[in-house]
C-alpha cells in the first residue's frame, strides 16, 4: 500500500530525521465548518483571568451546536495537548450550555486559527524510554476545590495504573521498562508512597489507591520530585499566560 501518509484524519510525514504527525487539514475543515476561517486569532486557548464558573443565570445557547463543537475538538486533543485542558473544561458544560461557555469554546477555535499546524514530532535519534509525569490542579480549581494531598495522591495512583498498562504492552514487543520513573512536583506525596505506615493524611483515601506503595516496594516504579516548571503535564491541569504557555 506504500508509505503511510494519511490515516483517520492523521497526517504522517516520515522524514530522514524523524516522524511528524499532525491534523492541520482537519483543523482547516472544522474552522471552515463553524465559521472561524476569517477571525482574529488568540495567543492561548483559554483566558487566565476569567476561569469557567457555574453560570446558572447565563444566557442559554444552542446545545447541539455546542456539543458539535466540543466533539470536533475532542478528536483533535490526541495530537494537540496544548488544547487538552481547555477542551476538557468546556466539555463539562455540555448540558444546558451558556453563552460564557460558548465564548470559551470560540476562543479555542481562534487559537487554532493562529496555530493550525502544531503536532507531535518524533526525532529519529531520540531515546526509547518510558518516563511518566503526574500533576493535578485542584488547588486552583474554582468549581471543586479538594484536598491537594489526597487529590494528587489519587492522581499518582492513576498514573501508576497507566504505567503498568504500558509496561505490559511493551513486554509483548520485548521491551522491559520496569522501575519506570514517575515525576511529581509534590514532595509530600512521594513521602506517602515511600512510607508504609498509614496516618491522618491518608486516612480519607480509599484503600484501592494504596497499591502504589506495594508497587514501589517491588521496584516496579520509582518516584522523583521535580520543580513545577519542569513538570510537562502542568499544561494539562491549568491555564497559562502567554509567556509561560
Amino acid at each position: 500500500m506504500g508509505e503511510l501518509t494519511f490515516f483517520l484524519g492523521l497526517q504522517v510525514k516520515q522524514k530522514e530525521d524523524g516522524i511528524f504527525i499532525s491534523q492541520d487539514k482537519y483543523v482547516t475543515e472544522i474552522l471552515k465548518k463553524f465559521g472561524f476561517s476569517d477571525v482574529k486569532t488568540a495567543n492561548t486557548p483559554t483566558e487566565t483571568q476569567n476561569p469557567l464558573l457555574k453560570d446558572a443565570d447565563g444566557e442559554d445557547v444552542d446545545e447541539h451546536l455546542y456539543r458539535s463543537m466540543i466533539g470536533s475538538l475532542m478528536y483533535l486533543t490526541s495530537l494537540r495537548p496544548d488544547i487538552m485542558f481547555t477542551v476538557c473544561a468546556c466539555e463539562r458544560f455540555q448540558v444546558n450550555p451558556k453563552s460564557s461557555y460558548l465564548h470559551a469554546v470560540k476562543r479555542i477555535f481562534r487559537y487554532l486559527k493562529g496555530q493550525p499546524k502544531l503536532g507531535l514530532w518524533y526525532p529519529k535519534g531520540s531515546p526509547f524510554d518510558l518516563v511518566a509525569y503526574t500533576d493535578i490542579g485542584y488547588v486552583r480549581a474554582s468549581l471543586d476545590r479538594k484536598s491537594t494531598i489526597g487529590a494528587e495522591y489519587i492522581a499518582v495512583s492513576n498514573c501508576c495504573g497507566q504505567v503498568f498498562w504500558i509496561q505490559n504492552q511493551l513486554l509483548d514487543y520485548g521491551y522491559n521498562f520496569m522501575q519506570t520513573n514517575i515525576h511529581i512536583d509534590n514532595e509530600s506525596n512521594i513521602c506517602i508512597v515511600k512510607n508504609p505506615v498509614f496516618h491522618s493524611k491518608t486516612r480519607h483515601i480509599e484503600i484501592r489507591h494504596h497499591f502504589i506503595r506495594d508497587s514501589y516496594e517491588k521496584k516496579l516504579i520509582q518516584m522523583s520530585n521535580i520543580h513545577t516548571d519542569q513538570n510537562v503535564v502542568d499544561l494539562l491541569t491549568k491555564a497559562f499566560d502567554v509567556s509561560r504557555f
